[in-house]
C-alpha cells in the first residue's frame, strides 16, 4: 500500500500534468485557429497570455494552503501619485562595470551572466505577504516569516570590484526596499556595516505561494526547449512576464492588485544559470526580471 507522502507526491504531480495541459491545448488552438500560421497563432497567444495565466494561477491555487488578500488597502508609499509615475518602492537592480575590466585586454576577470526569461520563474518561489501589510516601526515587523517593504539606511558599500547590491542611485539616505533586498542586505552585512530599519509594512508570508504555478511554467518551459517548440515558449514567457508585470496596477489585470508581490519579485536576487567570460552589461548583472 502506498504511504501518504508518496499519494501527495503522486497527486501532485497528476494535478501539475493536467495543469500544464492546459498550455499544450492554448497552443493547438490556437494554431488550428490560424490555420498553421505561426505568426498569428504567436500573436493570439501572447493577446490571451493575461486570462491564461491568471486562470493558471487559479487551477494551482485550488488545494493551497494559505488564503490570500487580492485587493489588500495599500499604504501610500505602494501608490503612484500620478499615473505615470512609479510609487516609492525601490528595486535593487545594479548596473556595473568592473573598473579593472577592459574589453581590449579582459585579463581574468569572469563575469557570471544571467538567463534573464529563467530568473522570472526563478523569483517566483520568495517570501511573498499574504494579507494586508501592518505597519510597524524598527525591527518590530523583521521577522523570517514576514514580507512586505522597509524603510532602510543602508550601510556603505565599499567594494568598487563587485556591483551594489541595491544598485546605482544619485541620492544618498534612507529609502524604501522590499523584503527580498533586505534579505540580501542582511546577508552581506557586518557588525561594522550594519544597515537601519526605520519602519516597515509587513504580513504574514509565505515562500511557497506561487510555487506551483512556477513548477508548471517551468516543467512546460523546458519541455518546449527540449522540442526547440518557440511557439509554446514565446507563449510562456508572455505569461509569466505579463503575470508578474500585471500584478501592481494595471488595467489589463484586474483579478490582482498586489503591487508589494510585483516589487518583491522584481527585487528577489536569483541564482545564476551559467557563467561565461564575457563584458559586464547591465543584463548580466540585474538581480532578477
Amino acid at each position: 500500500m502506498a504511504t501518504r507522502p508518496q499519494r501527495r507526491a503522486r497527486s501532485a504531480a497528476r494535478a501539475q500534468e493536467e495543469t500544464t495541459g492546459l498550455i499544450s491545448l492554448a497552443v493547438h488552438e490556437e494554431l488550428e485557429r490560424a490555420a498553421g500560421d505561426m505568426d498569428a497563432a504567436l500573436k493570439a497567444l501572447i493577446k490571451r497570455a493575461i486570462p491564461d495565466v491568471m486562470t493558471l494561477f487559479a487551477e494551482t491555487r485550488a488545494t493551497g494552503r494559505y488564503d490570500y488578500t487580492a485587493y489588500p488597502a495599500l499604504p501610500d508609499i505602494l501608490k503612484k501619485t500620478l499615473k505615470k509615475d512609479p510609487d516609492q518602492i525601490w528595486e535593487a537592480r545594479p548596473r556595473f562595470h568592473h573598473p579593472g575590466y577592459s574589453l581590449k585586454a579582459p585579463g581574468d576577470i569572469k563575469v557570471t551572466a544571467l538567463d534573464v526569461n529563467a530568473a522570472y520563474l526563478s523569483a517566483l518561489k520568495t517570501w511573498l505577504p499574504i494579507g494586508k501589510l501592518e505597519h510597524s516601526t524598527g525591527t518590530d515587523g523583521v521577522e523570517p516569516k514576514r514580507s512586505g517593504v522597509h524603510l532602510i539606511t543602508p550601510a556603505p558599500w565599499e567594494h568598487p570590484h563587485l556591483p551594489d547590491p541595491i544598485g546605482e542611485r544619485d541620492e544618498p539616505g534612507a529609502l524604501w526596499v522590499t523584503n527580498a533586498t533586505l534579505r540580501l542586505l542582511q546577508r552581506l552585512a557586518g557588525p561594522k556595516y550594519a544597515l537601519v530599519i526605520h519602519e516597515s509594512w509587513t504580513s504574514g508570508a509565505t515562500e511557497n505561494f506561487l510555487d506551483a504555478l512556477r513548477k508548471t511554467l517551468t516543467a512546460a518551459r523546458e519541455t518546449a526547449i527540449a522540442e526547440d517548440d518557440t511557439l509554446t515558449l514565446e507563449y510562456i514567457k508572455a505569461m509569466y512576464s505579463k503575470f508578474i508585470s500585471t500584478m501592481g496596477e494595471s488595467i489589463h489585470n484586474r483579478e490582482l492588485v498586489r503591487p508589494d508581490w510585483m516589487h518583491i519579485i522584481h527585487s528577489r536576487p536569483t541564482p545564476t544559470s551559467r557563467a561565461r567570460h564575457t563584458r559586464p552589461t547591465r543584463r548580466a548583472w540585474r538581480s532578477s526580471a
